[in-house]
């Protein structure tokens, strides 16, 4: 049964401003943003349940909604009363990112703290905070005489009207997929579907998840990786459109570690966020890494942001060859890309010494090199190598080492095992000790960032995401990668970094599989898509083959933005995105459909700068490229095409 909107009325409220620290009297209050667009408002029912709504511009965007969560020795669901309320507070916060879609970043939004006791006279904490594009909140428990504290269940639910529409990716069942390297995060998304849809998976619905209700979009995520506690997501099943958040299956675990949060003292769940407004406001939305820790590693000077060859994307395990890796080695300094990624088994068909000269040969043309490791453990049986020498911190940490000593630059670790808090501890873990010996991390078969970019400014990318080696293996994949590329803007690429690893222009080495995308928007994909590392897939001879001024955008490529903004776009269907770098400007767009797009782009920001347009020839492996002016620009997509342009 649908409950009735929450009351608005001025004697109701504790607006911002407001002086007492007292709880209100009739049981309800609200916070509103900075400039009064965004408002969430609290109820607590005479069950003693809390509930929620959030409001964009007068306008509900959710219905009334569950918050609560408990501990196995606290039930912080019902019975509740009000305890006290803080004051209204303005948070502010100015702090740059070396990678993302925007530098400098500047963040307000109004903060309340409001405590309740349970009918034993327990304590929680509610904190929340209204942005202009947005809510976030999270639960906070006080330390327990040093006694572990554990996470029992969790009631928040956002609830959507019926008629509402959702953007989801099914979450993968644990210990399926080859060689039980899932979940990854590493599905196609369902587009447009009814709200209350179940899910395909007893696992769940993943984070981000998009929704539409009426005029506004909004995105549900969470931010926050603490070592003490689990990532969620949105559960298999959501009656009349209330998704509830869930947890982690069994099994998603560090071997022998534990799956749900826990703690001997203080400590709080991630940040619960909800987003909102239209497209262009989600996806300039930095919540992502505003309500993310700040940096925890004083050293950054080794974390520089670039492109990498790659030759496991397409020429697979065969590449993994001295020989090889030293023309893909050859093939970035050509490029002028900063990185070559040398993918699974390096260690027996190369080995640490003959590695040490590839390295050193590396150095001597200006590119780092990226090695690979298998997270291995109890959790997956992928027979890839190196494996187990991460598991344990001396091991790591001698590995490491090892590494730093020889000059490698980073590490690629693969093959996570899911969500549970000692995976999500593992990934923190694994980050710290890189740090530590100045090394740059990809993790791969991964979990969602959720903003820890900011954290370990050390991690460069993630992938969660179902990419292009996808496209390599499948041909349903093939041919849903237009759609897919143009629905990942809008969702998972919105806050986090996403290693999709984009561009092949030629054949794609499988005789089983065609792609389907034609060559504009695998050009456009590097810009369209954001990641600290950006690993381009086609390989030496691939690249010979295509323009020299196609070339030459590559060789130019930035992987880190000034600042971004929406131009165009429709989940699914189309994203045009302007993209600054310093005084450059780059445009890029792609087509998510099988047929012609005409796009009327208003260009007038850029000001004065001349620029070069890139678009699909008139076959579907062609370029042709022309002089264009900053203004009014129209131009046709070719179906599941592309373009960039660039203005200086």
């Amino acid at each position: 049964m649908r409950r009735s909107t929450l009351s608005l009325t001025i004697g109701a409220l504790c607006l911002v401003g407001c002086s007492t620290s007292e709880p209100p009297g009739d049981g309800s209050a609200i916070l509103e943003s900075p400039d009064g667009s965004v408002r969430v408002a609290l109820e607590l029912t005479p069950a003693g349940e809390l509930q929620y709504q959030v409001f964009h511009e007068g306008v509900a965007v959710l219905e009334p909604s569950d918050l609560g969560i408990s501990l196995e020795d606290a039930q912080f669901s019902e019975g509740l009363s009000w305890s006290s309320m803080s004051s209204p507070e303005k948070i502010e916060d100015h702090y740059q990112m070396l990678q993302g879609k925007q530098r400098d970043i500047y963040t307000a939004a109004n903060e309340q703290t409001v405590r309740l006791t349970n009918p034993d006279g327990e304590e929680i904490t509610l904190r929340l905070r209204a942005f202009d594009d947005g809510v976030a909140f999270r639960y906070e428990f006080p330390e327990n005489d040093g006694a572990l504290q554990r996470f029992e269940s969790e009631r928040t639910s956002f609830d959507f009207p019926k008629s509402a529409k959702a953007w989801m990716q099914r979450m993968q069942v644990v210990n399926t997929g080859w060689e039980s390297t899932n979940p990854a995060y590493e599905e196609h998304y369902e587009m447009a579907i009814p709200v209350g849809t179940e899910s395909p998976t007893e696992a769940g619905w993943v984070f981000p998840a998009l929704f539409k209700n009426d005029a506004n979009w909004v995105l549900l995520s969470e931010v926050g990786m603490q070592s003490n506690f689990h990532a969620a997501r949105l559960q298999t099943q959501s009656p009349e459109g209330e998704y509830r958040v869930g947890v982690p299956m069994k099994g998603e675990v560090f071997t022998g570690g534990d799956r749900l949060a826990n703690d001997t003292g203080a400590f709080h769940s991630p940040w619960r966020t909800i987003t909102v407004g239209s497209l262009a406001d989600i996806t300039a939305s930095t919540m992502g890494t505003d309500l993310a820790e700040p940096a925890v590693i004083e050293n950054t000077d080794f974390v520089e942001p670039g492109v990498a060859s790659w030759s496991w994307g397409l020429l697979k395990d065969e590449s993994i060859t001295y020989d090889i890796q030293k023309w893909y080695i050859d093939y970035a300094a050509d490029m002028d890309w900063e990185y070559t990624l040398v993918d699974v088994n390096w260690d027996q068909n190369i080995g640490y010494e003959r590695m040490q000269e590839l390295v050193d040969y590396a150095a001597s043309k200006d590119v780092g090199l990226i090695l690979w490791y298998n997270s291995a453990g109890g959790w997956n049986t992928a027979p890839y190598t190196p494996r187990n020498k991460l598991l344990t911190r001396e091991s790591r940490r001698e590995e490491f080492a090892r590494l730093q000593e020889m000059g490698v630059r980073g590490v690629k670790v693969d093959f996570f095992p899911g969500d549970g808090q000692s995976a999500i501890a593992y990934y923190r873990d694994v980050l710290q000790d890189a740090a530590d010996f100045e090394l740059m991390v990809n993790h791969h078969g991964s979990t969602l960032p959720r903003g820890i970019q900011r954290t370990f400014p050390n991690m460069m990318t993630m992938e969660s995401v179902h990419g292009m080696e996808m496209v390599t293996f499948f041909q349903e994949t093939a041919d849903k990668e237009p759609s897919h590329a143009a629905m990942l803007p809008f969702a998972r690429n919105v806050f986090d970094p996403m290693d999709y690893t984009p561009t092949a222009f030629n054949d794609l080495h499988n005789p089983e599989v065609t792609r389907k995308s034609r060559n504009g928007m695998q050009l456009a994909m590097p810009v369209v898509f954001v990641s600290g590392q950006t690993h381009i897939v086609e390989t030496p001879d691939g690249m010979a083959k295509v323009p020299e001024y196609v070339r030459d955008f590559l060789r130019d490529l930035p992987v880190a933005w000034d600042e971004s903004r929406l131009l165009s776009g429709y989940p699914g269907k189309h994203a045009v995105f302007a993209r600054r770098s310093g005084d450059r400007w780059y445009i890029a767009g792609i087509n998510g459909e099988y047929e012609p797009k005409v796009l009327q782009l208003d260009l007038s920001f850029i000001g004065e700068k001349k620029g070069t347009l890139i678009t699909d020839g008139e076959e579907p492996r062609s370029f042709q490229r022309r002089a264009v002016e900053a203004g009014p620009l129209e131009l046709t997509l070719q179906p599941a095409g592309g373009f960039v342009a660039v203005f200086e």
